[in-house]
């Protein structure tokens, strides 16, 4: 009984919260996950895609808005680890990014995204070592280095 209130409950939540906790004093580094609908069908693994995503983030950086650090893409979802000031709205980014793709390319988003901040003891260099190898566990490529829609700027 309680597995059935909790599935009806997660069905009512209408977004996802975002809000920065007012734990994190510094800088923070988050990987986020952005998916497309309906799963399993390729809108992001396009050259002209990609580097409207790849120009997209680096305009934040440009900004200072943020520190990239690595992005993959695959054919149904983007992953983005990136140092975030406190403060950040993070939201408001990600918003732009799928506005932006949905017009230009029609790429069609899920509603809102997914967020992990790295908690001590997690290492950025294993997590972008995790974008980098998602596409060879995906079986779409043997090595990494054969993916051309991941991007890093380490």
């Amino acid at each position: 009984m309680a597995d059935r209130h909790a599935v009806e409950e997660f069905s009512r939540r209408k977004v996802l919260p975002h809000a920065w906790p007012p734990w994190v004093a510094d800088d923070a580094v988050y990987l986020l996950t952005m998916c497309c609908r309906p799963r399993h069908r390729n809108q992001l693994c396009k050259p002209e895609v990609f580097a409207d995503l790849r120009e997209c983030l680096l305009l934040h950086d440009e900004r200072a808005e943020w520190q990239f650090i690595a992005a993959v893409a695959m054919p149904d979802h983007l992953h983005v680890l990136a140092l975030m000031p406190p403060g950040t709205r993070i939201g408001r980014m990600v918003a732009g990014w799928k506005r932006f793709t949905a017009r230009k390319h029609r790429v069609t988003w899920q509603r809102d995204f997914f967020e992990h901040r790295l908690r001590h003891g997690e290492h950025v260099a294993a997590k972008r070592e995790y974008l980098r190898m998602n596409p060879v566990r995906a079986g779409l490529v043997t090595m990494p280095d054969a993916w051309p829609y991941f991007w890093s700027a380490w």
